[in-house]
């Protein structure tokens, strides 16, 4: 996409250091669009390493006050926020989808579980606990004792720009910690909001700030000697690249990566359920999620009926502004995305699957210049094809057929990715058999979107994740403490 200056009359979007929103000392900036209208909304800034540096400073001089601050009194902001959060949900979600494109309901949905994570993180006068023994020796006690380790960064995508973040932050700041948030350059302006009101809850300038930008900014805080971890979530090379970089200086690191989730469908299935739960986790935000399925593997006499649900099912969609209230599938995030998934599509014709329903020609008459595609189903896909073993990012699904459980395993096994994976069968010697040999960190047992809780880990394995401690759940809270072990004798 190309950048544009300062010129326009639309307006620019601000970094938020220090508690401030300043202007980035960058001279180039980036269209925020409306994906149904096409519409330019704001500007967003390419910031510099020099904005980079001034956040970290303001992150890492508002530290010591912060880590002072009782977990107790932390949690209490965050009280704070989760009201606010809920009191402007309705604000939220359509901001959220102007800049996105999803439904109103998938953004309501996005924001709830980011509200999710803030409440969790209200725990942190429990989950920040250490642990204690008497007498280990004569005379001779040990503790355990968390402690915040100073400032991270986070580097999130535009798929869900509010959610992710708060993936991240929230836990950051709960244990002590200060954050430098880098969001998407595609959708920022929604979680600018929260930002706002976080401080109307009371975190205090410094812990929390925000810089724009694009890889100049990644590279940056990845390099900033003053950020003791990093936690991003891209595509797989993205992910392993910012693993090697960021371990290589010795932060801690957690990268999310991409996906390429398999659904295998039993004939003791309930195929109208099966129908509906794949057709969400397929079509929901237009395909633009990790955890979105990709492939259906139908085992058996399965594959044809519900093969022929789907397709019919597919067909109904409508797509349209995420505004519409009649609206099933919104656009893409932009013309440059909508093009790479055409793009594969053609390539999965050429490979010779059967395309059962195309989306590629696509349009709404209202919305003429949005960026659509339409519901894509593959037929005869192998897991040799690209579309067979690549992400796509977009509203695409393949079948594929397998005798047996042993076969479909096989498929799954073979992907590079781990990321999510989901079972429908009435048996449940066979949803046992599925999640014990699945090796997937993510398992749906009839459940089209296996979207952990908050209080339970997010993340994948393999190519879709680097790192050891997932997002969420109590691996948030490892993540971003150290343990330290005191042994006294008195």
């Amino acid at each position: 996409m190309a950048t544009l200056t300062r010129a326009s009359t639309v307006r620019p979007i601000f970094n938020y250091i220090g508690g401030e929103w300043v202007a980035s000392s960058g001279t180039r900036s980036l269209p925020v669009e409306d994906p149904a209208t096409g519409e330019v909304i704001r500007h967003v800034p390419l910031s510099t390493a020099a904005d980079v540096d001034r956040a970290v400073g303001a992150a890492q001089n508002a530290f010591p006050g912060w880590r002072e601050t009782p977990p107790v009194e932390r949690a209490r902001i965050l009280f704070r926020l989760k009201g606010l959060l809920e009191q402007h949900l309705d604000d939220l979600a359509e901001n959220l989808t102007r800049e996105h494109g999803k439904a109103v309901a998938e953004s309501r949905g996005e924001i709830r579980r980011g509200i999710e994570n803030v409440e969790h993180a209200c725990g942190i006068p429990t989950l920040m606990m250490g642990t204690t023994l008497e007498d280990v020796a004569p005379g001779v006690d040990c503790e355990t004792i968390r402690q915040p380790l100073g400032v991270f960064a986070g580097i999130t995508p535009y798929n869900f720009p509010v959610m992710i973040p708060m993936w991240f932050w929230p836990y950051a700041v709960a244990t002590g910690n200060t954050f430098v948030l880098k969001p998407s350059e595609q959708d920022p302006l929604t979680h600018q909001r929260i930002v706002e009101l976080a401080g109307e809850a009371g975190l205090p300038p410094g812990v929390l700030n925000v810089v724009h930008g694009d890889r100049d900014v990644v590279s940056a805080l990845i390099e900033h000697p003053d950020v003791a971890g990093i936690s991003s979530v891209g595509s797989s090379d993205v992910a392993r690249s910012i693993y090697a970089k960021a371990a290589a200086s010795g932060k801690r690191v957690q990268a999310f990566g991409g996906a390429k989730n398999h659904m295998v469908v039993f004939p003791d299935a309930d195929y109208d359920y099966v129908t509906e739960a794949v057709v969400s986790s397929v079509f929901g935000s237009t395909g633009q999620r990790c955890l979105a399925g990709s492939v259906v593997v139908g085992i058996g006499e399965a594959y044809a009926p519900i093969r022929e649900r789907i397709v019919d099912r597919a067909s109904a969609l409508r797509l349209g502004s995420g505004l519409d209230s009649d609206v099933d599938m919104g656009p893409l995030i932009s013309e440059k995305h909508a093009n790479r998934v055409r793009e594969f599509i053609d390539q999965g014709a050429a490979e010779g699957a059967k395309l059962l329903l195309d989306g590629r020609g696509a349009s709404v008459k209202a919305y003429p210049r949005g960026h659509w595609v339409g519901p894509t189903v593959f037929d005869e896909v192998r897991p040799d094809m690209t579309i067979g073993r690549e992400e796509i990012f977009g509203p695409v699904v393949g079948f594929t057929q397998a005798r047996s459980l042993d076969d479909a395993l096989a498929m799954i096994h073979a992907s590079r990715y781990g990321n999510a994976t989901s079972i429908f069968t009435s048996s449940g010697r066979t949803a046992r058999e599925f999640r014990y040999r699945a090796g997937i960190s993510m398992i749906g047992v009839n459940i089209g979107v296996a979207a952990p809780m908050a209080f339970f880990p997010f993340g994948g394995s393999r190519g879709s994740f680097y790192g050891d401690l997932k997002a969420q759940g109590h691996d948030a809270i490892e993540f971003y403490t150290d343990k330290r072990v005191v042994i006294s004798r008195w």
